[in-house]
């Protein structure tokens, strides 16, 4: 296993527990002695992706995650919460109990993640992967978005570019030292 700090191929486990998909692992880097956490699981049938031009293609976890890690791309994200999703995703669709999955299935599941995860990110991936057609379709997804929703927090939920409520830093000048009589 390839330590993924220092790319060392010598680790020792630390700990095995069992994890509703197969084993889960903490292991330990012999070179830089840091700790990382490995999924072992038991592959079924290979998963199949029904593309919406017919054609079939395996599943593929990695090219998941590069989809999802490039809608997150300068995202303020966990570390691991894409590896997470797509471990989630792929959980899912094995639950499914079918050969082949049609990529709107798999679409869904990855669009709902990120509305949750963040909403930027949810907004890039739904422009590609739902493919809108013009401006206006666009649009109101994005206002459904920042409307609020009943009981929801609406756009409150997601972090502001420049916070109205901090005052802004005062004008840089030299300081008046203050003088007690």
């Amino acid at each position: 296993m390839q330590c993924p700090f220092c790319g060392n191929n010598e680790s020792r486990v630390i700990d095995s527990r069992e994890a509703p998909d197969g084993v889960r692992r903490r292991r330990e880097c012999i070179r830089c002695e840091l700790r990382f956490t490995t999924y072992e699981r038991v592959h079924s049938l290979p998963l199949m992706i029904a593309k919406r031009d017919g054609r079939r293609e395996a599943f593929s976890p990695d090219k998941l995650e590069r989809s999802l890690q490039t809608a997150c791309a300068k995202r303020p994200l966990e570390v691991g919460a894409i590896s997470k999703m797509v471990v989630d995703i792929e959980n899912e669709l094995h639950k499914l109990s079918k050969a082949e999955v049609e990529t709107r299935v798999l679409g869904e599941m990855c669009v709902e993640r990120l509305k949750v995860l963040d909403r930027v990110a949810y907004i890039r991936f739904a422009s590609v992967y739902r493919d809108f057609q013009d401006v206006d379709s666009f649009t109101k997804e994005v206002k459904a978005l920042t409307d609020p929703e009943p009981g929801g927090t609406g756009s409150k939920s997601q972090l502001r570019l420049i916070d109205d409520d901090v005052p802004r830093l005062a004008q840089r000048g030299r300081r008046r030292s203050v003088r007690h009589s």
